[in-house]
């Protein structure tokens, strides 16, 4: 049976401090993206508004994840462990989880799921900040035809470099395409959680075999 709100907060020992450590989890690719504290303020307002909200040590002062940097965690699944002493956050980041600019505060994620939510939350972030210089703000600056033009390009490529059987060149165009297909999602602000969603629609109907 769903707990609600209150008998969730109800069952979360906090710590002499009043605090309760929290996971926070990367819904798609199960990455571990950081670990914060939540008081009983903190824990509520991310089960009210579906968002993560921290309090932090060192100020001593709520904080909303992404409130300054536009990288906000959708929050998607939250539970407590067996202890009900630490809460997991399962969320879909809006950008990268580390004030370092990093997907995660725990380095480089692995796995190819990992590298492509990285890539995810990278262009995300070259969206929202613009730096100059860069060949994604390019893009975006230059609007969705010039997106979708060049992800028509990059898909012709990769298919020319499988007609001539060259691994390497199947490898480079393959990427290439991958790149510009991310920059394409978040031009048009769709997420890896719902191409996850779909996948496994299509996988559990038989779809996909």
């Amino acid at each position: 049976m769903k707990l609600t709100n209150d008998e969730i907060i109800r069952a979360v020992k906090f710590d002499s401090r009043g605090l309760i450590p929290a996971v926070v989890q990367d819904a798609t690719t199960r990455e571990v993206l950081t670990v914060a504290y939540m008081n009983e303020e903190a824990l509520r307002l991310t089960l009210e508004k579906h968002e993560t909200y921290f309090w932090s040590r060192s100020r001593q002062t709520l904080w909303h994840k992404g409130d300054t940097s536009g990288n906000l965690q959708k929050v998607r699944a939250l539970s407590l462990d067996c202890d009900s002493d630490t809460v997991l956050v399962e969320v879909e980041p809006m950008g990268p989880a580390c004030h370092t600019g990093a997907y995660s505060c725990f380095g480089v994620s692995s796995g190819f799921g990992g590298t492509i939510q990285e890539l995810y939350a990278l262009v995300e972030d070259r969206r929202k900040k613009r730096p100059s210089g860069s060949y994604t703000t390019k893009l975006f600056e230059e609007g969705i035809d010039k997106i979708v033009k060049k992800l028509g390009e990059e898909a012709v490529e990769t298919v020319i470099a499988a007609k001539n059987d060259s691994r390497e060149r199947i490898v480079e165009e393959s990427s290439d395409l991958l790149y510009h297909l991310i920059v394409t999602l978040v031009a048009r602000g769709v997420t890896l959680e719902e191409i996850k969603t779909e996948l496994v629609k299509r996988h559990r109907t038989g779809h996909t075999h």
